[in-house]
């Protein structure tokens, strides 16, 4: 970079950073949409009694950070040579549990009773990575202390579940992730309107990343982070056009919800899950009955399993809205 780039990437902060870096909480106060959760974290950091842990829970909740926000306070300023992070996601076998984690178990440190492994994604390690990893986590308990971020406990096999105090990470409420928005915007000086919060929100899905990130890419858009513009950016269609596709298919007329899917998947650019993720979220928001409700719901379960099985995600969703259709002319 040379020095007019260098000068130009200080005068104008906001263009160049990644927002969810930015402005990722330092410590465990700062953690927001979990106050069930950080007080019990930080009693074990004040008390300076902190056993292996284990956070499970959707992506974009605060697992990470809540791993470094824990290694911040216990090292302050010299938490990144006293804290390793590995993703077991790209480094799933065995030999990382043997190599890398042993070598910085065993190496030198002083000042400190022990060190922090995190293990981000440990439910993507096979089953003899997390024998090794259990065996690893007894060998060195006097001075390492493992952190382990995973989607699913359940894939987590139960000698290492029994070694960690467990902590269920839960979508982030709606109100946390507004408050967020709102304090960004303002920080980088934008223009959000209600309705653009709402978008924000309603795409994000309790997912804090999700949230930022598409903040930070419809800023790069315009003045104004509208409505359209999140949606546009996030490719995510506005719930209303959801619905209205399943009410043609419940009033019988499968033609019109066969054009509305075909503007959502075409035209829009959603993906065949984004649109039954979208369904599922919304089913008992519509304005339609419960029985057609529950109807939904079931061969929404049908189809996602299909499709997670390989099948074609558009011929699906055609079959999704034509049985609907067909139980809406017989009654």
């Amino acid at each position: 970079m040379s020095e007019a780039d260098a000068e130009a990437a200080e005068s104008t902060p906001g263009k160049t950073e990644v927002w969810i870096e930015k402005y990722r909480p330092q410590r465990l106060d700062e953690i927001k949409g979990h106050e069930n959760i950080v007080p019990r974290l930080k009693q074990y950091v004040d008390q300076d009694e902190l056993p292996n842990l284990m956070f499970s829970g959707p992506a974009g909740t605060g697992k990470t950070t809540a791993a470094i926000g824990i290694a911040r306070e216990v090292y302050g300023d010299d938490w990144r040579e006293n804290f390793l992070e590995l993703n077991a996601s790209d480094q799933r076998g065995i030999d990382v549990v043997r190599d890398r984690i042993k070598d910085f178990a065993r190496s030198s440190f002083g000042g400190y009773n022990h060190r922090i492994i995190f293990l981000d994604e440990a439910d993507a390690l096979t089953s003899d990575a997390q024998s090794a990893l259990r065996r690893t986590m007894e060998q060195f308990s006097n001075n390492t202390r493992f952190i382990l971020s995973c989607n699913y406990s359940s894939q987590i096999i139960d000698p290492i579940q029994s070694r960690c105090a467990v902590f269920r990470f839960t979508q982030l409420t709606e109100t946390a992730i507004e408050a967020q928005v709102r304090e960004i915007a303002a920080d980088q000086d934008i223009e959000v309107t209600d309705d653009g919060v709402d978008a924000l929100v309603y795409a994000a899905d309790g997912d804090m990343r999700k949230a930022i990130n598409a903040l930070q890419a419809a800023a790069v858009m315009g003045e104004t982070v509208d409505e359209e513009t999140v949606f546009a950016i996030t490719a995510t269609a506005r719930p209303e056009e959801v619905e209205a596709m399943v009410s043609h298919a419940i009033e019988g007329d499968f033609t019109a919800a066969r054009a509305a899917l075909e503007d959502l998947l075409m035209d829009r650019g959603l993906a065949g899950g984004d649109v039954i993720d979208q369904l599922h979220r919304s089913a008992w928001e519509f304005d339609i009955p419960e029985q057609a409700t529950v109807r939904l719901l079931e061969r929404l379960g049908e189809v996602d399993y299909r499709i997670t099985e390989g099948a074609n995600e558009r011929l699906q969703l055609e079959a999704l809205l034509a049985s609907l259709a067909l139980e809406g002319e017989g009654e």
